[in-house]
């Protein structure tokens, strides 16, 4: 999941109803500003994740990362409690649905030997107390993000310098990656947002699966359609894009697409992952949406 976390907070558009950019436009910004925080927090606390043996570590990956905050339950507690507090007037299990989605990651970071019980619960704690924090600004923060002519702008050159500036490291760890394909995909969603509202895409207007309808099997046909045509535009976008990208780096600083020592320099790995996650947030709330119109999949 942490290497795929901002194509999970973009991925919610390619699948949810369409009438509600607000709350999804909340629902990607909170986990954003959460998870940099959480990664940067890492590289500054520099705590250890849990020594192997005793531990049996189930995941290897991310091992070269610290391990306090989690950042894994950092981003299951900011996700999946914004879209509860968005959308708390259309489902009624949302707040039972939230604390099961994060409960079940936090105890699997335990379970895969990544994380002590502190790491997890401070990783939890650090992101209700922010979300606590930004709740009041939530309306203002939607008016900026859906309004402002700025905000294309802003969505882009912040997170770009985010990166840039991230907190350098003795060796090489993929949090600074992790953390670029977060904020990439965010900003390229949150630009897709704006541009939808300032045109009023018709992405916001159709009508879509509404809360609480049966499940019938059309039903399940419907979603799965509509779920696998999102999903698959958005992996062709994210494999399109990282080709380009890194071969236009490749060409500008001379080195072939497969060599992954080059792919981690800071030059190399900040414009590669914003510049493709980017795309694939845009695409998951421009460009699915309407391919949804076409196919009448809204």
């Amino acid at each position: 999941m942490q290497g795929c976390q901002g194509c999970h907070l973009i991925t919610t558009r390619v699948v949810c109803p369409s009438r509600a950019p607000a709350a999804l436009a909340c629902g990607l910004s909170c986990p954003q500003i959460v998870m940099y925080i959480g990664q940067v927090s890492k590289d500054i606390l520099k705590w250890p994740r849990p020594l192997s043996p005793p531990v049996v570590k189930l995941e290897m990956r991310t091992n070269a990362e610290y391990g306090m905050p989690s950042t894994h339950a950092m981003a299951a507690t900011a996700i999946s409690f914004s879209f509860f507090i968005a959308t708390m007037n259309q489902y009624k299990l949302g707040l039972a649905a939230a604390f099961v989605f994060s409960t079940l990651v936090c105890l699997s970071r335990l379970y895969t030997g990544m994380h002590t019980v502190l790491d997890v619960i401070g990783g939890a704690l650090i992101s209700a107390a922010l979300l606590v924090l930004l709740y009041p600004a939530w309306d203002t923060i939607d008016h900026l993000l859906l309004t402002s002519p700025f905000c294309p702008l802003f969505s882009i050159v912040v997170p770009l310098v985010l990166c840039y500036n991230y907190p350098k490291l003795d060796y090489y760890s993929p949090t600074r990656g992790d953390t670029t394909t977060i904020l990439g995909a965010a900003a390229g969603a949150t630009v897709g947002f704006w541009l939808n509202n300032q045109y009023a895409a018709s992405a916001h207007t159709g009508t879509s699966v509404q809360p609480g309808l049966p499940l019938t099997t059309s039903t399940m046909v419907f979603v799965l359609a509509r779920f696998f045509t999102g999903i698959l535009v958005v992996l062709l976008t994210r494999w399109l894009m990282k080709s380009v990208v890194l071969g236009v780096l490749g060409y500008r600083y001379k080195f072939p697409m497969g060599d992954l020592q080059a792919r981690r320099r800071l030059e190399v790995e900040v414009p590669y992952k914003f510049v493709t996650y980017s795309c694939v947030g845009f695409t998951a709330t421009v460009l699915v949406p309407l391919l949804h119109q076409l196919l009448g999949l809204m």
